[in-house]
């Protein structure tokens, strides 16, 4: 298979590669469903710095237009900021052109409701079914509307997070900050942030005009420009950023990687240790979520993966807190979507209010050893890739929430279906990184349909 030629139509948005499977007809014609689906009113418009940006753009305002929407052009802005700024300026929806952590040949449209939250699974359903039929109310030419500017979502954003964060402790603490933008949708508006925390910051990779110095997925192998940064500043800790600022890794003091699983972590026990209360995060985040919220008396429920799944069961059970271990914090009373800044801040209010380092406070939760592959499976593949995963997990408990869980008492397994690529994403947690990796190569084996 040619992984160039995948498309992917998800809950997470259409993805593909730019030139093969994601074509400005497809763009347009996604666009004018959209648009026929929010009705003819203003749409916010988004980007990361991708170098396809400006042709997707058009291709997009062309959709948007044709069925009477008029297109607000927010420029290159971090996905949370654009989905703030469809509630508060009463936008009928929102499209982010985004492939977020996917490498720089794919490109995205990420739709947001009126409430600026990702499409839910079944409203998704409807719009690709719209996109589908092909037929749309389109406009004469008297009553295409003109494209707007709006360049005041980036502060918006900003003063809704320091809104909620003890903004004088973290200033008092006068914390050294390096910071990783990838070159992406945060590289002006992190180092703006940081500067109103009264942080010391080093930031790197923040020309939006060069994407990308490395893959954007913040993982420990992505992150050792950070890990120097950090050594060469002296800072106190590092962030990493995805390209469209939504998931956040943290670096110790001594530049190493802490790896994605503990941001989550570390926010959810800073803030459920002075206020315990139900926690959501997804089936595939580390196990640590369950020993923080035993400790902090917190009751801990999981969803199927992706950001609209943990958002949506937040809401119905008023959770105040949450998120995905990719480094997706999750805060419906700031922002109902996976958001970067409000990890950093938490994590900096913690460092401050505590007084600690940021090993102090990795060191007050357990550690596992956590491993994650991709296997490249035609869709077609995998419900057979899947049972076969299944019969080799025999004697675990199984859980179907996502793809496959197999559990035992102090380790499990995950094999499921990606939302966002042509393939099967496995995940094994384990006390040992040995004991880890051996779960990943017998996962392999299964999927692969080897031995």
């Amino acid at each position: 298979m040619r992984k160039q030629l995948a498309l992917k139509i998800s809950i997470s948005g259409v993805r593909g590669v730019v030139g093969d499977a994601l074509t400005p007809q497809l763009i347009t014609s996604f666009a004018a469903a959209f648009g026929s689906y929010c009705g003819a009113g203003p749409i916010v418009v988004g980007t990361d710095t991708r170098p396809s940006r400006e042709m997707v753009r058009q291709a997009v305002f062309a959709g948007l237009l044709s069925v009477g929407c008029t297109p607000v052009d927010l420029g290159v802005i971090p996905v949370p900021a654009l989905q703030l700024h469809v509630i508060h300026t009463g936008a009928f929806g929102g499209v982010c052109l985004t492939a977020s952590h996917n490498p720089i040949e794919w490109n995205a449209l990420k739709f947001f409701g009126p409430d600026g939250i990702l499409l839910r699974p079944h409203e998704a359903a409807e719009l690709t079914d719209l996109y589908h039929q092909g037929v749309f109310p389109r406009v004469g030419g008297t009553a295409v509307q003109q494209p707007r500017t709006d360049t005041s979502a980036i502060e918006r954003h900003r003063h809704a997070v320091l809104g909620a964060l003890d903004v004088e402790a973290i200033r008092a603490a006068r914390l050294r900050v390096a910071v990783d933008c990838c070159n992406g949708a945060a590289s002006v508006a992190t180092p703006a942030f940081l500067s109103a925390l009264g942080c010391q910051a080093t930031a790197i990779n923040a020309d939006p005009d060069q994407p990308f110095p490395h893959d954007p997925e913040p993982v420990p192998e992505h992150m050792g420009d950070l890990g120097q940064a950090v050594r060469e500043s002296g800072a106190d800790i590092g962030f990493i950023q995805d390209a469209d600022a939504d998931r956040l890794a943290i670096a110790g003091a001594d530049g190493n990687p802490l790896g994605e699983e503990v941001t989550l972590a570390l926010v959810v026990r800073h803030l459920t240790l002075a206020h315990p209360g139900p926690v959501v995060v997804n089936i595939s985040t580390s196990m640590m979520l369950d020993d923080v919220c035993r400790e902090t008396r917190s009751q801990l429920y999981r969803t199927r993966v992706g950001e609209i799944n943990v958002v949506e069961r937040m809401l119905e059970i008023g959770a105040a807190i949450g998120g995905e271990g990719n480094g997706g914090v999750i805060a419906p009373g700031i922002n109902a979507c996976r958001d970067s800044f409000v990890g950093m801040g938490y994590v900096l209010e913690g460092m401050a209010r505590n007084r600690a380092s940021i090993a102090d406070l990795r060191a007050a939760i357990p550690a596992y050893s956590i491993v994650k592959e991709r296997i490249e499976t035609r869709p077609r593949d995998v419900p057979q890739a899947l049972r076969r995963f299944e019969a080799a997990c025999a004697g675990a408990a199984l859980d179907f929430t996502d793809g496959v869980k197999a559990s035992w008492p102090d380790h499990w397994l995950q094999a499921r279906a990606s939302n966002t690529e042509p393939i099967v994403r496995v995940v094994a947690e384990a006390p040992s990184d040995s004991q880890a990796r051996d779960l990943v190569a017998m996962a392999r084996t299964a999927i692969e349909g080897a031995g």
